[in-house]
């Protein structure tokens, strides 16, 4: 069994020393291919360009109106005074109106809790105040 040992282990040696003389040669190859690769290749790096210089403009407010003065205000009440004629026929009949229940309420008091239909007409549930009313299209909140 010795005799069988001996040929096994100078052959696992011999193996060994093979490889290793092998992977030396290797390496060295690839680092001389790596320094030549690192050498030829150059960055190529454009120029930052020059910052525009900064010109201040003048401020003045010589022709300009105060937007908080009195004469503003005056001017906005009389824009406005000769619009308001034009806008009283469009408002009239919603101020005429009957105000409806949930009118009264803020919409942040309200909230849709389900959805029906009624004879094909949708209809939403909403709770006011721990009660539910029933609305439906054209009415007001």
């Amino acid at each position: 069994m010795r005799a069988f040992r001996r040929p096994l282990v100078m052959l696992a040696v011999l193996a060994v020393a093979g490889l290793a003389g092998c992977g030396n040669s290797d390496s060295e190859e690839l680092q001389q291919w790596m320094t030549e690769q690192r050498n030829q290749t150059r960055p190529r790096i454009q120029p930052v360009a020059e910052p525009k210089k900064f010109v201040p403009e003048t401020y003045s407010q010589d022709r300009i109106t105060e937007p908080f003065s009195i004469q503003k205000l005056t001017l906005a009440l009389r824009r406005e005074s000769g619009s308001v004629n034009s806008n009283a026929a469009l408002v009239e009949p919603e101020l005429r109106r009957r105000k409806e229940a949930l009118e009264a309420f803020p919409l942040d008091a309200a909230a849709m809790v389900g959805s029906l239909l009624k004879g094909n007409q949708p209809v939403a549930l909403i709770r006011v105040d721990n009660l539910i009313y029933q609305v439906r299209v054209g009415n007001y909140l």
